[in-house]
């Protein structure tokens, strides 16, 4: 009997080592993807510095990425209460928008967003709007029905920690804030304040960012 208890502790003990070891592997392992990641990305300086005869008129403020940061870890709620993070938009370049509704300068660009995505938006470009208001989805709710802006889903980051995560980084200053990312989750370029993002020289700027540009 002694030894049938002592066998049944060694294998509590084995089990526990080993699903200690699996938890361990999964957290080592996420942080390795996030560093490969992140090696990644600081490889595509050429890249970000190739957009640089796009950087002008309308968005002429951009700043071009010296060293591309991965964002992909950045997380907050998709329109259903969702945790997701900027990783689950992998493949597809991205206008990637920080605004609030006590932003006057972000309220007055969220059309401007809304044509964006309309006008270039499918299988490998959208425009993310993430909104930062503390006290809930009713104001931003509101806004986007009284604006007319039904193809910008409420992604929301209510603890606003989204943004000081940013701001960390050194890429946000103010607001609104606005990211390019490429189709792999790198931030190549970003901007503190509006912009009209539904000009012809925003969409060429996209264009370039996915590849695409014509000159």
């Amino acid at each position: 009997m002694r030894v049938l208890i002592l066998a049944a502790i060694a294998g509590v003990i084995a089990g526990s080592l080993l699903l200690y070891g699996k938890l361990g592997g999964d957290v080592h392992d996420d942080d390795t993807v996030v560093a490969a990641a992140g090696a990644s990305c600081s490889a595509q300086s050429d890249f970000a510095a190739s957009l640089n005869p796009f950087i002008q008129g309308e968005v002429a403020a951009v700043q071009l990425a010296d060293t591309p940061d991965y964002v992909g870890d950045l997380a907050f709620k998709d329109p259903d209460g969702n945790d997701v993070t900027l990783a689950d938009w992998k493949g597809k370049t991205l206008v990637f928008n920080l605004w609030a509704t006590w932003c006057a300068p972000c309220r007055a660009e969220m059309p401007a967003l809304s044509r964006l995505q309309a006008d270039l938006g499918n299988d490998e470009f959208e425009v993310l709007a993430i909104n930062i208001d503390s006290r809930g989805p009713e104001r931003p709710l509101a806004f986007l029905e009284e604006e007319n802006i039904a193809n910008l889903p409420l992604y929301a980051d209510q603890s606003t920690d989204i943004f000081n995560n940013l701001k960390k980084r050194g890429v946000a200053f103010g607001m609104p804030t606005t990211l390019v990312v490429d189709s792999n989750g790198c931030q190549i370029a970003h901007l503190s304040g509006p912009a009209h993002w539904d000009s012809d020289d925003a969409k060429a700027l996209v264009a370039a960012a996915m590849g695409k540009a014509s000159g």
